[in-house]
């Protein structure tokens, strides 16, 4: 019955945005509410639980956003993201654009948090779209494929990482291993399917599009790409730092401060505002300008964004992922695929990744003991579940559909089929890797 009240809070998502042709934010309010009560969450529960979900997703999520898009707009404006386009072109050319987008993405989204990497790096996406006129998903897709196989599966991702220590795994070994999986993985999702999407519609946000400047006004190469990879640069060192220092350390906590993804977009903004402004002669009030229009265009997402977490706490709080995950867990099947298939049933569910990777933790830890199963595959088979089709309830299918600007269906047949394959794919890595370790 849980199931079917949750299917059913979907179609009427669905229908409120494809067919009524509502807002989708306020498709999510509508749904959240209708799905509270169907579930039988307590009336003087539920505003609570659509504040505490938006609150909670916008907490974590919203300085992000607003400071990415800033850096995004100031590096296009500045001319920076067409320096390095051309860089990137000159290095690989057109015809393999797609698979240095997704060596990018592999490289960099092993330290980055999804969200950053993505507001980060997309806007150098459409600057090679708009700069030699490619499409924008097949340029796109690659480079989110990585991101997202790096989140699913990478320590020190917050879901893998909770993963291994909930396991008892090895946390070098389980990189070693995810690594093994994330690379045809990523391939296959990535560049491989990437021209079966050239006939998609795009139209990008204008908020990262500038126009083409003469190469003597463009900063160098070197400001360009050390400006926009620093916040890169400084997750990579702060995680590195934070693996060295001792628990008990005495300065730990202002390294677990400067790690923090909100702080480390603050001072890249700042850095950027200066290297790219400043420092070049333009006047604090354009520069303040850039950053309010950048605002402007990305104010509907970050509505989304929260919509989606204020539909995804009511199935948290209705306790839907613990009670799939219970009638699940009888099944007979080998114990990976069985974590796999657990995962990917609450991520369709709830739209979560890391939900319903933790989720599932909670419900097969008590089974690891009395299971045959390597510590570090499990992890990475609910990773490769955590990533299954992504939907109307996850705030990603939201950020694609907005920031690439296609359509739902699009979406459904260009982001939701990368996802899919990612999960199919790597399940499969690890079913093989499992006949080998």
């Amino acid at each position: 019955m849980t199931i079917l009240l949750v299917i059913l809070s979907i179609a009427l998502l669905v229908v409120l945005i494809v067919w009524a042709k509502l807002n989708p934010f306020l498709s999510f309010m509508a749904t959240a509410i209708v799905a509270g009560l169907l579930l039988g969450l307590p009336a003087d529960q539920l505003a609570k639980s659509i504040q505490k979900g938006m609150g909670t997703l916008l907490g974590d999520l919203v300085i992000v956003i607003v400071t990415g898009a800033m850096l995004g707009k100031l590096v296009a404006e500045s001319g920076a993201a067409q320096r390095i386009a051309g860089f990137l072109m000159g290095m690989f050319g057109e015809k393999y654009i797609t698979w240095a987008m997704a060596l990018t993405g592999l490289i960099v989204g092993i330290p980055l948090f999804y969200n950053v990497g993505f507001v980060l790096l997309v806007p150098l996406a459409f600057t090679l779209t708009y700069q030699y006129r490619l499409p924008a998903v097949y340029v796109g897709m690659p480079l989110l494929a990585a991101l997202s196989v790096t989140h699913g599966f990478l320590p020190p991702h917050p879901s893998p990482a909770a993963l291994v220590a909930q396991f008892g795994a090895n946390m070098g070994l389980t990189l070693l291993y995810g690594g093994i999986i994330a690379i045809p993985t990523i391939a296959i999702a990535g560049p491989l399917l990437a021209p079966f999407l050239k006939n998609i519609p795009s139209q990008p946000l204008p908020t990262f599009q500038a126009a083409p400047k003469a190469t003597a006004d463009l900063p160098s190469i070197g400001n360009s790409l050390f400006t926009a990879l620093l916040p890169v640069l400084l997750l990579m060192g702060t995680t590195l730092l934070s693996l060295l220092v001792p628990e008990e350390a005495s300065f730990r906590p202002v390294i677990t401060f400067l790690a923090d993804p909100s702080v480390v977009m603050l001072a890249s903004l700042g850095y950027a505002t200066y290297s790219l402004g400043l420092h070049r002669k333009q006047a604090m009030t354009q520069l303040m300008d850039i950053f309010t229009t950048a605002t402007k265009d990305i104010s509907m997402i970050i509505l989304i964004v929260a919509g989606a977490g204020a539909l995804k706490q009511i199935f948290t709080d209705t306790g839907v992922s613990q009670t799939i995950g219970e009638g699940l867990k009888t099944w007979e099947m080998h114990p990976l695929v069985l974590a796999w298939l657990i995962t990917s049933v609450i991520r369709v569910c709830v739209g979560s990744a890391t939900v319903a990777g933790l989720t599932t933790a909670g419900i097969i830890a008590p089974l690891v003991t009395t299971l045959d199963v390597n510590p570090n595959l499990l992890v990475l088979s609910i990773g490769a579940g955590s990533l299954m089709f992504s939907h109307f309830n996850d705030g990603g299918f939201w950020m694609f559909k907005e920031y690439f600007n296609v359509s739902i269906k699009d979406t459904l047949r260009s982001w939701s089929l990368m996802e899919t394959i990612v999960a199919v794919v790597g399940l499969l890595g690890v079913l093989v890797l499992d006949l080998f370790v």
